[in-house]
């Protein structure tokens, strides 16, 4: 199915969105929307797959005029998005949330619909139980749920916005066939994405968004560049590897056991130091997720001890390590980490200690004109969360944390940010390392691991590795320690004297 979009306009109160923008999309491709955060990507497929509607312009599938007013308008006409951060009902069970918008009426047939997910699942290499409850899977499970439930439903043309950002390199490759067979069967794919490698790696074309405009396009094979260029009108060089000099240690773990109802990790030992980033590699639910919630104080180890500057903190609640400065920043962003419908400044009125009983407008908006200029963040102080785009958002949880602090923990730190904005990020942490702030991070993306990383923790099925030396580690045995390869070869290396 073919798509055309003509002189889209969308305005949101005085922040131009989408400039008058034309684009064609031939079924049969792969389309990549490139775009640095707050370009416009996300709003202009968002109005294709019918969640906003444009203050202009005009939508053609297959050469024929629609009007389209809501998601469900949508997927009538074949159109279906896979949002950044997924669209479901965690307290319900993994096939319920498969059959939601399948017209079964109020009897779904469910043993059919069950046979349909497991053979989607496996196609994609996805691993989820159709009994299992939402709220229990991962950031990126909870994607691969969304993108098998668009399949089931028949759409022709699928929107991912960021699809890789919360999977392994495994599962990348996987849906990157899949995608292939797919837009080899005549679907249209718009790979919505600020990652140039993934972009060139699957896309047939690309179209680049900047400040709302559609600046250029470029088909295979691509100038990494030219599209850089385009991304941010100039070119973007990545800092070299600066490390702070550690200090004495902030977190340590001895002996400490893990457990839930899907993974057991025992015998965890580490130390952390000042001023030290230590990088947890893994594919999806391997554990590393528990670990930093056991330090978070958000779970309780069943065994061992958790010291946070030499002090037994074991079983210390959240709001108890927090007061330590200890902090936790959750990679899903708008149900963990920020308040939908609640602005910047109210953010920051939330996340500051309180000066008296009375709230201090003006101090708030100060703060809040600080942080956004800080985090170059695209709002405005009365700008409502929910309105900015991922990236921004990220940039607006990352500008609350409280300063001084001890310890940093971070689930996906730079999910959904350019490349721009990664570095600024991580200039930043950094910055809180120089000042003695230790940072525990998890991240799928092995590159940003190795580069930002000063000793690397690898898990696989809850199985920990010893702390390993990023200046000894490369990308080829990072992935085969994820894939359960060469884990008596690391552990040999750690007891030669």
């Amino acid at each position: 199915m073919d798509v055309e979009l003509h002189q889209i306009y969308k305005t949101f109160g005085t922040v131009q969105a989408n400039i008058g923008i034309d684009l064609v999309i031939k079924g049969g491709t792969i389309q990549g929307i490139l775009g640095e955060n707050g370009a416009g990507k996300s709003t202009l497929m968002k109005i294709l797959s019918g969640f906003i509607q444009a203050d202009a312009g005009e939508i053609y599938l297959n050469g024929k005029k629609v009007t389209i007013e809501s998601p469900s308008d949508a997927i009538r006409h074949g159109i279906g998005m896979l949002h950044q951060d997924p669209l479901d009902f965690p307290p319900m069970q993994v096939i319920d949330n498969f059959l939601i918008g399948h017209a079964g009426g109020l009897f779904p047939d469910r043993q059919k619909a069950r046979k349909a997910f497991i053979q989607l699942c496996d196609q994609f290499g996805f691993n989820l139980r159709p009994d299992a409850y939402v709220d229990s899977l991962t950031v990126g499970e909870r994607q691969q749920l969304e993108i098998v439930r668009l399949l089931w439903l028949g759409v022709e043309i699928l929107i991912l916005d960021e699809p890789t950002t919360g999977i392994s390199a495994i599962q990348k490759s996987k849906l990157f066939s899949a995608l292939r067979k797919l837009a080899a069967e005549g679907k249209a794919i718009i790979f919505v994405s600020h990652k140039l490698e993934d972009v060139e790696e699957l896309c047939t074309k690309v179209a680049v968004l900047r400040r709302g405009k559609l600046v250029g396009e470029m088909t295979a094979p691509y100038d990494t560049n030219a599209l850089v260029e385009m991304m941010f009108g100039r070119m973007i060089n990545l800092e070299g590897k600066s490390c702070a000099e550690p200090g004495d240690p902030i977190l340590e773990l001895r002996e400490v056991c893990i457990e839930d109802h899907r993974l057991r990790i025992e015998q965890v030992n580490l130390c952390i130091r000042a001023g030290e980033v230590i990088g947890m590699a893994g594919m999806e639910g391997s554990g590393q997720d528990l670990l930093l919630k056991v330090c978070a104080g958000l779970i309780h180890p069943v065994h061992g001890k958790i010291l946070i500057k030499g002090k037994d903190r074991t079983g210390v609640s959240y709001l108890g390590l927090k007061k330590e400065g200890v902090a936790y920043m959750p990679a899903s962003r708008l149900e963990e980490g920020l308040i939908a419908g609640l602005t910047i400044a109210e953010h920051g009125i939330l996340a500051d200690d309180p000066e008296g009983i009375f709230i201090n407008r003006d101090a708030a908006l100060s703060a809040a004109l600080r942080r956004i200029e800080n985090f170059s963040i695209r709002g405005k102080p009365e700008t409502r969360v929910e309105a900015l785009s991922g990236g921004n958002q990220q940039r607006t949880l990352l500008a609350l944390l409280r300063e001084p602090l001890s310890l940093l923990l971070l689930e996906h730190p730079t999910r959904g940010l350019d490349i721009e904005s990664t570095i600024y990020i991580w200039k930043r942490l950094k910055e809180r390392c120089n000042q003695g702030t230790s940072i525990l991070f998890i991240s799928p993306d092995l590159e940003e691991i190795l580069q930002y990383s000063d000793r690397i923790i690898v898990f696989y099925s809850g199985k920990v590795s010893p702390l390993l030396e990023t200046s000894k580690t490369n990308i080829e045995q990072l992935g085969q320690l994820i894939g359960g390869k060469g884990w008596d070869e690391v552990f040999r290396e750690q007891e030669i004297p």
